[in-house]
């Protein structure tokens, strides 16, 4: 049943705000199933391998929102990346690669909650 509300959950943030499986599943498997670090991150991306995103790139597709030219530069870079950085990772303790998850997802959420603040007061007459 845990692994059924992860994969929802995931699936709903993912179409939602386009996030998922570092936010979502990593965290969930490491804390509510007791993966390692190490775990948690080879099988979320287990996961984005499969063709999880496609009904979800449909809608926004369908919608005019996705830039293909810019997602397909992305795309092949993000494969070379994920390439080197799980060369890293699997190279060091998951207690450390954990401390450094949870402070890229501390920096990105202050930056995001206080850009969106201030566009959002700004904005408003």
């Amino acid at each position: 049943m845990i692994l059924v509300l992860i994969g929802i959950l995931a699936g709903v943030l993912s179409g939602f705000v386009g996030v998922g499986g570092g936010i979502v599943i990593v965290p969930a498997l490491v804390y509510f199933l007791g993966f390692s670090q190490h775990t948690a991150q080879g099988t979320s991306l287990f996961i984005l391998l499969l063709p999880v995103g496609f009904l979800a790139v449909m809608n926004y597709y369908k919608t005019a929102n996705i830039n293909w030219k810019f997602g397909l530069i992305i795309a092949i870079c993000f494969v070379f990346g994920g390439y080197i950085g799980s060369k890293l990772a699997v190279k060091i303790s998951p207690a450390l690669v954990r401390i450094i998850f949870g402070l890229v997802m501390a920096y990105i959420s202050i930056l995001m909650i206080f850009s969106g603040y201030n566009s959002f007061f700004s904005n408003e007459s």
